[in-house]
């Protein structure tokens, strides 16, 4: 029964992202590729509500339609290197992987990555890198990356992730103080300048500081 929901499900959300939300055939191609109900909680009913879903370690999973739109906003071509931040349960992991040639996905929590490395491979994805790592300063030691996304907040954009940003890059992440409203925006490095873009809003954890030693 949760096949046929989920499939009508699917047909209708594909729906939705391509005539709100303006997806380009590639993001709803690999929207279609990989199965939410593999990420998502399995008591869950709808795997493409808007709801956000508890996963392992008290952390939580965006929405489908707020994950699908990071995604999207992010403008990936094929030859990109994708830096993520904030692996979770790795639905948006795999998105990042159909659209580009390498993610490199860092979590602070051992559980998460373990978790999502299986269900990517189930997915038949073999093109993403899992470290363990809390992810505050980026990862220089493979910057500079043609797309970053940070799950995760700041009251400002720290100068560190901005270095990191190849020529033409795009950072993704949400802006604003912890516990109210705060603007998901887009930055885009051309040449010597920024252009930031507010995409929309929600209220996002900042990062937390070090990796799990439990967890």
């Amino acid at each position: 029964m949760n096949a046929t929901v989920d499939r009508e499900q699917l047909a209708t959300f594909l729906m939705t992202v391509r005539t709100v939300d303006g997806m380009t055939p590639r993001v709803l191609a690999a929207i279609e590729a990989i199965p939410r109900r593999l990420f998502v909680p399995a008591d869950a009913v709808e795997a493409y509500s808007d709801k956000v879903f508890p996963i392992d370690c008290g952390q939580s999973m965006p929405g489908a339609r707020h994950a699908v739109r990071l995604a999207a906003a992010l403008k990936i071509a094929p030859e990109h290197r994708v830096l993520e931040i904030g692996t979770g349960s790795g639905y948006v992991t795999a998105l990042l992987a159909k659209l580009c040639i390498q993610v490199l996905t860092l979590d602070r929590y051992q559980t998460l990555l373990t978790k999502a490395q299986e269900r990517l491979k189930t997915c038949g994805i073999s093109n993403v890198t899992f470290l363990k790592e809390d992810g505050r300063t980026g990862y220089p030691d493979q910057a500079p990356f043609d797309r970053i996304v940070v799950h995760g907040s700041f009251e400002t954009l720290p100068r560190a992730f901005v270095e990191q940003m190849a020529s033409q890059g795009i950072l993704i992440c949400a802006l604003g103080a912890p516990g109210e409203m705060q603007r998901v925006v887009r930055h885009q490095k051309l040449g010597s300048r920024f252009e930031e873009e507010t995409l929309f809003h929600a209220r996002l954890q900042p990062l937390e500081t070090g990796v799990a030693t439990i967890l």
